[in-house]
């Protein structure tokens, strides 16, 4: 049963809808013209091979353009001059706008935003916004990816849940799997990015770039304080802060030594106190 604070008072929810009778079928006619060009746009496509979860529930723009044996989810808005090529999953509520080119065989799951973008053959995208860039092939980015305009993914990289590219170019089979931050830098191929790197491209009043050469790995935990460089096969062990170049092939490591300091815990009575807490 309802809750009273939902009632109005304790009076009905909801009622008539009250306003000049021309107004109203002045409303209704015009959304019953948007919903019947909707559907005639979508009709054209299905006759060319498109697929519909319901041709009532898509918006697709007459400028666009798309493959047959696309498949196009309900709620999803392709505006633009957008292009899809054939054999594509578009998922449910998934926006693409602009002028977009998505290649053949790509999953652009639900929920994504793809605004001006050039997305090669075999990309998968999960959740996630991309804006003014490109991906290349058999990449897959997601879920819940950032990559904003300027940047430039290379073919099979993984650019992975939350995790950010911005004016950056990252070359082929780069893998940046988790949590991670990636602006104005320029990375090779075959480079591995741990999770929780920062590229630190910003000073307060400029923003600098950095360059990572091929086949570098990348701890996690790692500040790269631009502008650096780091060469080809290099290694960044975790929890570093780079500031000066790394050459190619060197290990970089910044960090204090460990020690273990024994019954320190029983001296403090740290457990104690919390077990005792806890029971009491």
């Amino acid at each position: 049963m309802l809750n009273d604070d939902f009632k109005g008072g304790g009076g009905e929810i909801g009622g008539d809808i009250e306003g000049d009778s021309g107004d109203i079928e002045g409303i209704e006619r015009a959304y019953a013209e948007k919903a019947s060009g909707r559907r005639r746009v979508n009709l054209s496509f299905a006759l060319r091979g498109v697929e519909f979860f319901d041709l009532e529930q898509a918006s697709i723009e007459e400028g666009a353009r798309i493959g047959a044996g696309t498949y196009i989810g309900p709620g999803a808005i392709i505006a633009g001059a957008a292009s899809i090529g054939a054999g594509c999953t578009i998922g449910q509520g998934t926006i693409i706008a602009g002028a977009t080119s998505i290649g053949a065989g790509c999953a652009i799951g639900q929920g994504c935003r793809i605004e001006g973008c050039e997305i090669a053959d075999g990309v998968t995208v999960e959740h996630s916004v991309l804006t003014d860039s490109s991906v290349g092939a058999d990449t897959h980015v997601g879920p819940f990816a950032y990559v904003r305009p300027g940047s430039r993914i290379g073919c099979r990289c993984k650019i992975g849940d939350f995790v950010e590219v911005k004016n950056s170019v990252l070359g082929d089979d780069v893998k940046v799997s988790h949590l991670t931050y990636i602006g104005d830098s320029d990375l090779g191929s075959g480079i591995n990015v741990g999770c929780g790197v920062v590229f630190v491209n910003y000073d307060g009043r400029d923003k600098h770039r950095s360059t990572v050469g091929d086949g570098a790995f990348i701890g996690c935990n790692v500040n790269i304080v631009s502008p650096v460089r780091i060469g080809p096969g290099a290694y960044i062990a975790a929890g570093g802060t780079v500031v000066r170049d790394v050459p190619a092939g060197a290990l970089f490591v910044a960090r204090d030594r460990g020690r273990s300091i024994e019954g320190w815990v029983e001296r403090r009575g740290l457990l104690k106190s919390r077990l005792k807490k806890k029971g009491g």
